[in-house]
Formats: structure tokens, C-alpha cells, sequence
């Protein structure tokens, strides 16, 4: 690969006798990776059912490197949310970020979803998840893969972080950035990276950055804590960022993370200030691990008093008869008080938000369904999202039966059953959308914006 001349004489600076090494690399095939959606099944049984071959990333529990050529993504364990399809670095913030079931969390540079699945994985369905993006075109791959997932407790916005702080001064207490940036590991993916680079370089990406930190900060709670993460390897962008909130915020502190084999620390020669406690943070290097590299910072606030809030007042929801009959078969604990409705769509969020203006919301929970004339229509979102025991009836195709891959494709089928109505469908135990059964012909009601191409 031709490296931009400047890009390369940094990298020489940088890197010193490593850059041969680094430069060799990069004509090597790029690592292709799977991270097991904890939230649907345990790795551990995961892997019984795997069909590909897979080995351990060693940085991550439920991470796995797998041959591109293995197609993952045609699959109907990935249509069933089992699995997401992420660059190997691209597992550490997420798992490094130490997240608890309870939590209130913010991936604040959320899209597409890899680091936003993760996060919402760990809760377990306790607490809460905002993912925000500031980009409403690249929010609908964030959406798709949180409902995918089947994460009950998300909020989804596109906003930028300053809109957030009238509100939410101190509501997080676990924060994730994976910043905007130069994309200086991502080279390897095509022309459009290293032209992009050529274009802007680091400096504008660095100013940015600063301004996401500075509003995050003050989304940050009290004792909470904030990963910062890049796909760069720019000091400018990176150790400087940090040296930057540490100089402006007294309160703040680096926290020591775990090392794997081949991880890098944080480099205080490239600092201005040549701050020792920048060794805490990591770098992960695309010639010493097997990745395109990362890095990666956690940082944690004092602990203080603990902001009060003014919290979203919720109109009770009037349900149509048709959908009280619907919720008759679903077994899902829902509590209703926590159930919204805007223009006969239902959304299922059971943890308190704050008040909130000028905040593009495009998700508020679970979506789970339209209350229309004459019947309620359930979303593709609220079939994957249960599992196969919260909702009779429901009809299972096995994994290498036709029927499977026929429904992901929105066909309609003849299936042998005498019950009636609406069907909760899935592979095995795994569900996967719904369809309308009437004399043994099965209407499809997969989502045909996720359909099998």
C-alpha cells in the first residue's frame, strides 16, 4: 500500500526502527470478527451451535475471529441478533468500559451500533443506554442493530452532546466516546479513508474532539466513568486530548486497564506536558496485535453529591381492545405506566428520563407495535427482542430446514398447524419476526427492510 508521504514521515517519527514493520503490515489481509450478543445466549453455548470456525480475541470474553470468506452475515443466527459482525480493535472500548446492569449509560458517537450493542449486552436489560449520533443518515444502522440485538432499554437520539447538558448535567455515570477522527487504522479499508486524511489531516478533528469531551464531562456523574477511544493513531487526537481534559478538570484521574499481549501504553513524550500518568492509557498497534489498532482511555470523576432531576411525565396509554387481546399471549413483564404512545405507535422505556429540549428523540425503549383500525401490528423490533417463551404461539423452523431462510426472505409459506392468528417465528429457540397463520398458509410479517438478499 502507497502511504500519503506526510502520513508516512509521522509514522517514521513515531514508530523509529517499529516502522518497517508497521509498513509491511499493511499489505497483510485485514481480520474480520464476531462478538456473541451475551443478551440472547452465553458464549458458552453459542459456541456449541456455531457454524463457523472461530478463534479467541484475547482482549474481549465474547469477541472471535472468523475467515471473511465464512460470510457471517448470511447467516440466520445474525438476522436473530445471536452475533454482530465488528473489526476486532474496534471490541475494546465497549469491553473496557466497566459497565454494571443498573447503569445509566451514554455511547455518545453511537453509530452504526458496535459499541452500543455491547454496552446494552452488559446492562442486561437494567438501566439505561442513550445512543446518540450526530448524523440522521448513519442513525438508522444504529437503530436496526439495537433492535436486532434486542436491547429493551435504549434511547436513540441525534443530537449534539451541548443539547444534552441543560438536562442532563451529571445523569451518566458511565460514559463511552469513540471519537470522530482522522482514521488513520482504517487506511486498509480503501481510497476514501486515506484521501479524507490528505484533505483534513488531524487538526480539525482534534478541535473536535475537545468540544465532545468538554460537554461530556458534564454529562458525567459524580464517581462515574468515561472511555475515550479512537480508530487513530495521531498523539494530536489521542494522548493530547487526554492531557487536555486532565489539565482542564482537576476531579478527573486516568484509570489503569488491562494489558494484553501486544497492547502498547499511552506515550508522555507525546504529550505537551509530558504527564507520566499518560502511560494508563492503550494503544493498540495493527503490527503487534491482530487488528487494524485503537486506542484507548478510561478516565473517572471524583465522587461528589449527586444531581437531582426533573423527569419526563408519562400520559397513560388508552389501548385499543385489539391490542389488549394481542398482549393477552405475551409474556413479557411490562409495566405499563412506562409504555408511550405517538400516533399510535408504542414504545416501552421503564426507566425515568429526564425532561428534555431541542433533542432530536428517535427512539424512546422498545418498539412494540402500531395500534391501527380493526388490530394491533407488532413490530420487527419486539419479536426479536423477546425470547421464544414470552409470546405463544409460536412456530419454529430449525435451522437447516428451507423454511427458515424462505421466511427471511418474506415469502409465504404452507406450514403444518391447526392454530390460528398471529405466530411469533424463529429458528429453533431463537425468534426472528412474525407472521399471520390462516388454514395453514402463513402470511409473512418480516420486516421487509431487514429481508434476506
Amino acid at each position: 500500500m502507497k502511504l500519503p508521504e506526510l502520513f508516512e514521515e509521522k509514522m517514521r517519527r513515531l514508530l523509529g526502527e517499529d516502522f518497517e514493520e508497521y509498513e509491511k503490515h499493511l499489505d497483510d489481509p485485514a481480520y474480520y470478527g464476531i462478538r456473541v450478543n451475551t443478551l440472547k445466549i452465553s458464549v458458552e453455548d453459542f459456541l456449541k451451535i456455531c457454524p463457523f470456525k472461530v478463534t479467541k480475541v484475547p482482549w474481549t470474553d465474547n469477541g472471535f475471529y472468523v475467515d471473511r470468506e465464512e460470510k457471517p452475515s448470511k447467516h440466520p443466527y445474525y438476522h436473530a441478533g445471536l452475533y454482530y459482525i465488528q473489526e476486532p480493535s474496534a471490541m475494546t472500548p465497549a469491553s473496557y468500559l466497566p459497565v454494571e446492569p443498573g447503569d445509566r449509560v451514554l455511547d455518545l458517537c453511537g453509530a452504526p451500533g458496535g459499541k452500543s450493542t455491547e454496552l446494552g449486552a452488559k446492562l442486561n436489560g437494567e438501566g439505561l443506554l442513550v445512543s446518540n449520533d450526530v448524523s440522521i443518515s448513519r442513525t438508522k444502522a444504529l437503530i436496526r442493530n439495537i433492535e436486532m440485538f434486542g436491547i429493551r432499554n435504549d434511547m436513540i437520539l441525534c443530537t449534539e452532546a451541548k443539547y444534552l447538558v441543560p438536562s442532563m448535567t451529571g445523569f451518566f455515570n458511565k460514559i463511552l466516546i469513540d471519537a470522530p477522527c482522522s482514521g488513520e487504522g482504517m487506511f486498509r479499508k480503501g481510497n476514501n479513508e486515506i484521501k479524507n486524511w490528505q484533505q483534513k489531516g488531524s487538526e480539525p478533528y482534534a478541535k473536535l474532539q475537545r468540544e465532545i469531551v468538554d460537554d461530556a464531562i458534564k454529562l458525567l456523574a459524580p464517581g462515574g466513568m468515561l472511555l475515550y477511544s479512537t480508530c487513530t493513531f495521531s498523539p494530536e487526537e489521542n494522548e493530547q486530548v487526554i492531557e487536555y481534559l486532565l489539565e482542564k478538570n482537576d476531579d478527573l484521574s486516568l484509570v489503569p486497564m488491562k494489558m494484553c499481549e501486544g497492547f502498547d501504553h499511552g506515550h508522555p513524550e507525546w504529550t505537551l506536558t509530558g504527564r507520566e500518568d499518560i502511560k494508563q492509557c492503550i494503544r493498540l498497534w495493527p503490527h503487534k496485535i491482530k487488528g487494524e489498532g485503537h486506542f484507548l482511555a478510561l478516565l473517572k470523576k471524583e465522587d461528589g453529591p449527586q444531581p437531582t432531576f426533573k423527569y419526563e411525565k408519562i400520559k397513560k396509554v388508552k389501548l385499543t381492545p385489539e391490542t389488549e387481546e394481542f398482549f393477552k399471549n405475551c409474556k413479557m413483564d411490562i409495566d405499563w405506566s412506562h409504555v408511550r404512545e405517538h400516533q399510535g405507535k408504542l414504545f416501552y422505556l421503564k426507566e425515568d428520563i429526564p425532561e428534555m429540549k431541542k433533542v432530536r428523540v428517535l427512539r424512546k425503549g422498545l418498539y412494540l407495535g402500531e395500534m391501527k383500525k380493526g388490530r394491533f401490528e407488532p413490530s420487527q423490533s419486539f419479536a426479536v427482542a423477546l425470547s421464544a417463551d414470552e409470546y405463544k404461539p409460536y412456530l419454529s423452523f430449525d435451522i437447516n430446514d428451507e423454511n427458515t431462510i424462505k421466511y427471511l426472505k418474506c415469502e409465504t409459506l404452507d406450514v403444518d398447524t391447526a392454530t390460528e392468528g398471529i405466530h411469533l417465528i424463529g429458528t429453533n429457540e431463537f425468534p426472528l419476526g412474525w407472521a399471520k397463520i390462516k388454514k395453514g398458509r402463513l402470511k409473512n410479517k418480516y420486516s421487509s427492510s431487514w429481508r434476506w438478499l
